[in-house]
């Protein structure tokens, strides 16, 4: 397994993007993505997320700025993109890309499916991914016969059915050796997850923070608008009573949460 470094595989410096239309993309986003790091970007919708990813595949072309990869410029020539994109892929999660089975429960078993999960298991999950969206009356329905906000829902239904598989991938790619980013409005999950969190806000990496810093700036953190995670929220609590020490490591998960409470508990009850 690869360790993070301080060498950035991947750069945006002062990057400035503006669409046909007008509306701006990026407004000068500087980034820097550690190679070896798992990174979580939040932000709104319309923040810059997609945009920026664009720009790391050299899908498309900073009007100002630069991208770097391995510290080069990158080069939009044929070649050069061919390199950049042979090292560098995106997935993308938009519901009419995504979306292709012609059923809604046959999209949602598609992903689970492909994993080798057997027939009963991916049924139960279905049916449960179903039921967590609001889609279960929906199920037998065609998806181009749905709206825009149900297409939303099965998306987030198929990714339901497959969470803990694509943790595991997620997981195994890291172990690989591969930088891994991903933009994402779970901040409970980017928490956990992520060893670095950076904040898009109407085009620009507006901060950017070691995941094992958070609890210092979750006033910050609130003031972007992408929620704060959950267990970062007890902990605090917890240590304004007086249960934690001020020097008792970020717990980042509600198993890690509860680990901790348990090693209180059992220090105090000891004679």
């Amino acid at each position: 397994m690869k360790q993070q470094t301080t060498d950035p595989i991947l750069e945006v410096q002062a990057v400035r993007f503006r669409y046909p239309d007008g509306s701006v993309g990026l407004d000068g986003c500087s980034l820097a993505i550690q190679r070896g790091s798992r990174t979580a970007l939040l932000g709104a919708n319309g923040a810059g997320k997609s945009t920026l990813f664009l720009h790391l595949n050299g899908i498309l072309r900073p009007m100002s700025g630069a991208v770097l990869f391995e510290g080069l410029p990158v080069d939009y020539g044929r070649q050069g993109l061919h390199h950049l994109r042979s090292r560098v892929g995106l997935v993308f999660q938009n519901p009419d890309r995504q979306l292709f089975s012609a059923r809604v429960r046959e999209d949602i078993s598609f992903g689970p499916l492909n994993l080798g999960l057997d027939a009963g298991t991916v049924r139960n999950r279905v049916e449960e991914a179903l039921l967590a969206v609001g889609m279960t009356a929906c199920a037998d329905k065609p998806v181009h016969n749905l709206s825009f906000g149900q297409k939303k829902r099965v998306c987030i239904a198929g990714v339901l059915a497959m969470q803990a598989e694509l943790a595991q991938i997620l997981d195994r790619l890291h172990a690989e050796g591969m930088t891994v980013i991903i933009a994402t409005h779970d901040m409970d999950y980017a928490y956990q997850w992520a060893d670095v969190l950076a904040i898009m806000d109407t085009g620009i990496c507006a901060a950017s923070w070691d995941a094992a810093q958070l609890p210092a700036y979750l006033d910050q953190l609130e003031g972007f608008g992408v929620g704060v995670p959950r267990v970062a929220e007890m902990h605090k609590a917890l240590a304004a009573c007086g249960l934690f020490g001020p020097d008792l490591p970020a717990v980042r998960s509600h198993s890690e949460l509860l680990d901790a409470i348990a090693k209180m508990a059992a220090v105090g009850s000891r004679p």
